[in-house]
């Protein structure tokens, strides 16, 4: 006879009830965590898009992302020209809102060549760009679909491709276009804002700069030398892939990352406390029950198992609830949410444990129990 189950089923409802809390507060974990890893993922996502070995930035500058940056296009001809660079191209970020049908979208457009690196990684739907002018191809994200116009400055795009998982580290969709349009969306302004500037005097916007130059490094040659190379020119800097995403990390999501670690550190912390107060309330209930088990000859190993699987099936129902839910509602948040198979099974594996250190307190409670008090009344 398992004890643990006959007892479960005794009070099977208030049971379940205390599985589905439990797995409430679990969903809360898990969603924390995908938040986590979905903020450091959305913020590599532009860096890896491009699959480069090295990024070219202005000079004292820590690149497209930290920080402004600005070269002179004509700069990723200079830079395909060096010994070891086995293909380069001039990209351009920018951030932008603009209204389709009744709603505002905020956009981040990536200015690229076409035919060299700088586009999207994949196309999952439609096609790459084909034209020189007024096409799109946009991250999922946005709502936007194959075939879809939307104006963005002065001129009409159309929708050509879509991509998944494009975005900047604030969660903005990306939407590629060619780079000179990409230039000509960064420094056009609206026809009223036009007249103010040229009736104050004021000069153009530049638009003859990029952001950056990225480039892919022929298979023998070494990144780290070509780089040395390019930071020799005074105005000037490089950074490889490895340090650019090093740098995102440290500098941009820094301080989102570490205060979700520190809310889910401390969610874990009170999920611990929540579960070892749940066991030990569980077998404070049972001991005049406990104390009949002692009375009639059961060896403590019986009443021993009986409060640890218990512990075991509450945090592993808790668990199965949890990530059940999770991964129902986790496509309608308003950021990505990314959870790996190690984060649930390690997540599995501090539950079990807290479950197991938990008992510890029910356990040492009703070891202590005197069989005579089952006699009581």
């Amino acid at each position: 006879m398992n004890l643990a189950l006959k007892d479960i089923r005794h009070s099977l409802f208030r049971f379940i009830l205390t599985c589905f809390g439990l797995g409430l507060l679990m969903t809360v974990v898990l969603a924390m965590i995908g938040i986590y890893n979905g903020l450091v993922s959305d913020a590599l996502a532009a860096v890896k898009a491009p699959r480069a070995d090295l990024w070219v930035v202005e000079a004292n500058t820590q690149g497209p992302f930290a920080e402004a940056s600005s070269l002179p296009a004509a700069t990723r001809d200079a830079v395909a020209r060096l010994p070891g660079i086995a293909e380069a191209g001039a990209i351009t970020y920018q951030t932008i809102e603009a209204q389709h049908g009744t709603q505002t979208l905020r956009l981040y457009v990536i200015g690229y060549e076409r035919g060299r690196p700088g586009g999207p990684s994949t196309v999952t739907e439609g096609r790459g760009l084909g034209r020189s002018h007024y096409e799109l191809v946009v991250d999922r994200k946005s709502g936007l679909e194959v075939g879809d116009t939307i104006r963005l400055g002065r001129n009409r795009f159309t929708v050509v491709g879509l991509t998944e998982d494009a975005m900047n580290s604030g969660g903005d969709p990306a939407v590629f276009m060619t780079l000179s349009d990409a230039m000509a969306l960064q420094s056009e302004l609206d026809p009223a804002a036009e007249r103010v500037r040229a009736a104050r005097g004021a000069a153009s916007p530049d638009a003859s700069n990029v952001a950056a130059v990225i480039a892919r490094i022929e298979p023998d040659a070494d990144v780290a030398r070509v780089a040395a190379t390019i930071r020799q020119w005074k105005h000037l800097g490089a950074l490889t892939q490895a340090q650019q995403e090093e740098l995102l990390l440290a500098s941009v999501v820094d301080r989102a990352r570490r205060q979700i670690g520190l809310f889910l550190g401390i969610l874990l912390t009170v999920s611990a406390v929540v579960i070892a107060l749940i066991i030990y309330t569980m077998t404070m209930e049972k001991l005049k029950q406990i104390a009949t088990l002692k009375l009639i000859g059961a060896p403590d190993r019986t009443i021993l198992g009986l409060i640890v699987q218990q512990a075991l099936i509450l945090g592993a129902s808790g668990w199965a609830i949890g990530l059940s839910l999770i991964l129902l509602v986790k496509d309608n948040f308003p950021r990505r949410v990314v959870l790996e198979p190690t984060n649930a099974l390690v997540l599995f594996g501090i539950i079990i444990l807290v479950c197991i250190l938990a008992s510890g307190l029910g356990i040492r409670a009703a070891l202590k129990v005197d069989p005579a008090t089952a006699l009581g009344g």
